[in-house]
């Protein structure tokens, strides 16, 4: 239960977030911190389903549907407000899209996307998806790259407040180079969900067939 309110209040903390960078350097600067507590609160809600024995099929979940909810907002946010491509939510957002909808489909048959009744069967695909370190350099880069772009509003903001000139053409580079990391990360981190997750969609596809 609380770890669940953590992940509502996540949810609820990223609208506020958008809602106000972007505005002057001192709102940046706070919403800056902000998004380091939103991503510290997404570490500390599975800490305390653990801690509390809260851990459930519903929990997990409700978790990766916040995570989804939190990262597309900040990837839209980015794109159009002009830091990013607009094909980033694009590709990122499609993937989401497709990758829960068969851990939707697993889920209705007992499986969950990680854990003891995880839904990922091959061995490279448990590497890829559900291993510690794999899931650990897929949400470092995330953190990076959302607390690297809010920082170049700081920024940017900080040069109409105080006049100072950085270097925005590189910083932007990196920027850029940063996010398309992360979206190949993405990318490569989804086609196992697909892989082994087929087998439910042709369930489905079957299931539809028959219906009509």
């Amino acid at each position: 239960m609380i770890a669940n309110l953590i992940t509502l209040i996540r949810i609820i903390m990223t609208f506020f977030v958008v809602g106000l960078l972007n505005r002057n350097f001192y709102l940046n600067i706070a919403m800056f911190v902000t998004i380091i507590v939103i991503i510290m609160m997404d570490w500390f809600d599975g800490l305390i389903a653990r801690k509390y024995e809260e851990t459930s099929k519903f929990g997990a979940l409700f978790d990766i549907a916040g995570d989804r909810i939190v990262e597309n907002i900040f990837w839209m946010y980015f794109a159009a407000i002009g830091l990013i491509s607009v094909w980033v939510p694009i590709i990122v957002v499609s993937r989401g899209f497709l990758t829960d909808l068969l851990r939707t489909m697993a889920f209705s048959k007992g499986k969950t996307p990680f854990g003891e009744k995880t839904m990922m069967e091959s061995g490279w695909a448990k590497v890829l998806v559900s291993s510690h370190a794999s899931r650990g350099i897929y949400a470092g880069l995330k953190v990076a790259a959302f607390c690297y772009l809010a920082g170049l509003l700081v920024i940017k903001s900080a040069i109409t407040e105080f006049g100072i000139s950085p270097p925005m053409n590189l910083l932007t580079l990196i920027g850029q180079i940063l996010v398309y990391v992360v979206v190949v990360m993405c990318v490569i981190r989804g086609f196992p969900v697909i892989w082994d997750g087929r087998k439910y969609l042709l369930e489905g596809l079957n299931e539809k067939s028959s219906d009509i």
